[in-house]
């Protein structure tokens, strides 16, 4: 290879090292500005920190920096300006080791209220006193340290009657050994430096545990939330299919006798499911409210076509809009109960509103069985199923959920079956469950 082949090869080797710095440099250009959008986006400015992550918590690591307080000290041992060096050795390490010690364990709240720590500070007022009235001079910055393990390691009440005390002391001792000019000083850092060591690391330790709090209450929030949707879209499914299940089986019986008629079920198909989709999406959006006239009037078109006769009774005064959601609920579950399980022919929904407290009452003469398998014990009343629907100890997850919502709303909910056979659920409510419900938002209005 001659030198201008070895020139040429040199020269693309530079150009494409340089082509491919430019690619990256364009990279990280790119990828700069798609943060700082993001940044803004969230209502960031950039280079700002993002406060919603605190970064690891405080160590003992951050109270070492001031060990460089003692550096005078240990001028004064290597210079051989202190009497007695050996004596200003020994003292130095060990008290550097307590303020370690001490300051570490200051931020563990078990370890910083034991007893080991509490003597280990003493331990360091006791070599701090000794070297200060020893020495003196330089000496003397070692009860702002003193002042700093003190503040870190007892956080509460006492701690201002503790730092203006250890403040006086050690003015005192800075007096006895270089007079006002030095008593005022230590004094006050001594004091500045315990009150301000407590007061940073305490904000700190609140604040973190704020921020777990907020946490856990966003956390249990969406638990809660995510309960509720579940339950309705239970409640909301399960009577629909029924109700479309029931009436499809009635159009297929009636259509090779009766057109008309069968056409008439699968109208009230057609009617049933738009409405399904209408309450599906109020669901999502959480905005939907039930009605107990309304209610009553699926429950009758229901029970008819499932060939069961309805009865329907109602008597008192209008009922506040959360107690009718609620037991618009509990009619739409006991109807879709009986069209489901019980083999009824006769079904009585009866309404009592008295001065404080409404009773509902769903009665049918079938087998006796509501819904789940084993008993339900909501209240004073059991009941037996063989449905579907189960839930272990209490019985279905549609009762289950109705008892949990009266029950927020200071009613009750019992089911079981009645004296003279079939089975019956009866949800009693207070007037005002309006008021009740206003502490647990979402419990009458979203039911599930």
């Amino acid at each position: 290879m001659t030198w201008r082949q070895n020139v040429r090869l040199r020269v693309r080797t530079c150009q494409s090292a340089r082509s491919e710095w430019k690619a990256a440099r364009d990279e990280w250009k790119a990828e700069y500005e798609r943060s700082k959008a993001a940044r803004r986006a969230a209502g960031k400015k950039p280079g700002f920190p993002d406060t919603d992550h605190p970064g690891p918590p405080p160590t003992g690591f951050t109270l070492l920096p001031w060990l460089l307080l003692g550096l005078g000290a240990f001028s004064n041992l290597l210079q051989g300006e202190t009497p007695n060096p050996w004596i200003g050795g020994l003292g130095l390490p060990v008290f550097n080791s307590l303020y370690i010690y001490v300051t570490f364990r200051s931020f563990d709240r078990v370890k910083r209220e034991s007893v080991s720590t509490r003597v280990a500070l003493g331990l360091m007022g006791l070599l701090t006193t000794g070297l200060a009235l020893g020495y003196g001079g330089d000496w003397l910055t070692f009860f702002p340290l003193l002042g700093l393990a003190t503040g870190a390691a007892l956080r509460g009440r006492g701690l201002g009657r503790t730092g203006l005390l250890l403040a006086l002391y050690a003015g005192a001792i800075a007096y006895v050994r270089g007079g006002w000019d030095d008593a005022t000083g230590i004094g006050y850092a001594t004091f500045i430096s315990s009150m301000v060591t407590a007061a940073i690391l305490g904000l700190s330790e609140a604040v973190r545990e704020l921020r777990a709090a907020r946490e856990e209450l966003a956390r249990r929030a969406v638990e809660k939330e995510r309960l509720r949707f579940s339950r309705d879209l239970h409640d909301l499914l399960g009577h629909t299919l029924s109700v479309i299940v029931v009436k499809s089986e009635a159009a297929r019986r009636l259509a090779p006798r009766d057109m008309d008629a069968a056409l008439g079920q699968i109208t009230d198909i057609e009617s049933v499911g738009r409405q399904a989709l209408t309450e599906i999406r109020e669901a999502v959006t959480g905005y939907r409210e039930g009605s107990l006239a309304t209610e009553l009037t699926r429950a009758r078109s229901a029970l008819s076509a499932a060939s069961v006769q309805p009865v329907v009774r109602q008597s008192g005064a209008p009922l506040d809009p959360q107690s009718e959601a609620l037991l618009g609920w509990v009619v739409r579950e006991a109807v879709t109960n009986v069209v489901r399980h019980s083999r009824a022919s006769r079904c009585e929904i009866t309404v009592e509103g008295a001065a404080e407290r409404v009773r509902l009452t769903v009665t049918d003469n079938g087998t006796g069985t509501g819904t789940g398998t084993g008993t339900t014990d909501t209240g004073t009343g059991t009941g037996t199923g063989t449905g579907a629907d189960t839930c272990e100890g209490v019985g279905g997850t549609g009762l289950k959920g109705l008892t949990e919502r009266l029950a927020a709303a200071g009613g009750s909910l019992t089911a079981g079956p009645a004296p003279r056979g079939g089975f019956t659920v009866t949800a009693d409510l207070p007037v005002g469950a309006d008021e009740l419900t206003a502490a647990t938002p979402g419990a009458a209005r979203q039911p599930g």
